[in-house]
């Protein structure tokens, strides 16, 4: 019987200098376990493509809190449907982001999230691509195909098919079959199906048959190794629960800060 079950360690081992790298970064369902292994390992050059690449807060990021921009001295370029820089927030971050795009060491690929989720659908699915309506007439159409099917204008896109996938789950078996637990399931699924090699942080590991099988949404033949989340790690399950409160503290601060100065200014 095949065991995927190693250490995050020895899964992120295979990454190598320049990989594509994919993960989601959207609240639960973050790899935040992997992120520290990759920091460790110290792969170079690579492409990171997410979702969102928003780095927390530096009153969160004190706390620990994991987020991309973790590895940000390991990537030279990101690809992200979404970001946001609030440099009252996160300045040193800002000012070294800026820094790098201006001085040509980092780059940026905007995309939006549909987009995003359909280019990796198509590398599943082993497809040439897509023609997507969305980015016509912007800065998103510069250098693309355009087609005009049934009098509407289109752009092509590629698909987008990651060296190495980071995915995060609730549970899984020693064959890597996974289940999600509510909104943590949200862009991991199709992650996995998509990328070349698949890494899979997970809070419990049973055996073979207890998992049901109504409830499995990633079958193991997309996951390469599964790394158990230790109970007392820094990115344990109770620690991610803190993280989660903490933020929603601290939005609810700067949103009651900016309520009472515009209180203030009328």
């Amino acid at each position: 019987m095949i065991n995927k079950v190693s250490t995050a360690a020895e899964a992120v081992a295979k990454i190598r200098d320049g990989d594509l790298v994919i993960a989601n970064f959207w609240g639960p369902g973050s790899p935040a376990h992997l992120w520290r292994a990759l920091l460790d390992h110290g792969a170079k050059d690579l492409t990171l493509c997410i979702n969102n690449y928003v780095p927390k807060a530096d009153v969160l990021r004190e706390k620990g809190t994991p987020d991309p921009s973790l590895i940000l001295a390991q990537t030279k370029k990101i690809m992200a449907a979404f970001t946001s820089i609030r440099a009252e927030e996160v300045s040193p971050i800002a000012e070294v982001i800026n820094k790098r795009l201006q001085e040509g060491s980092l780059e940026f690929e905007s995309m939006s999230h549909g987009n995003l989720v359909e280019r990796l659908y198509a590398a599943a699915l082993r497809l040439g691509g897509i023609y997507s309506p969305i980015g016509v007439g912007t800065v998103i159409e510069e250098g693309k195909e355009k087609r005009v099917i049934n009098g509407v204008e289109y752009l092509f896109q590629e698909p987008i098919r990651p060296d190495v996938g980071l995915i995060s789950a609730a549970k899984a078996d020693r064959l890597g079959n996974l289940v999600y637990h509510g909104t943590a399931r949200a862009s991991n699924p199709i992650i996995a199906m998509a990328s070349r090699y698949v890494i899979a942080e997970v809070f419990e590991i049973v055996d073979p048959g207890e998992l049901d099988p109504d409830h499995i949404v990633t079958p193991g033949i997309f996951v390469d190794r599964v790394v158990r989340i230790p109970d007392d790690d820094p990115v344990g399950r109770e620690r991610r629960r803190e993280w989660i409160m903490a933020s929603i503290k601290f939005r609810e601060e700067q949103n009651a800060k900016a309520e009472a100065a515009r209180r203030g200014d009328a």
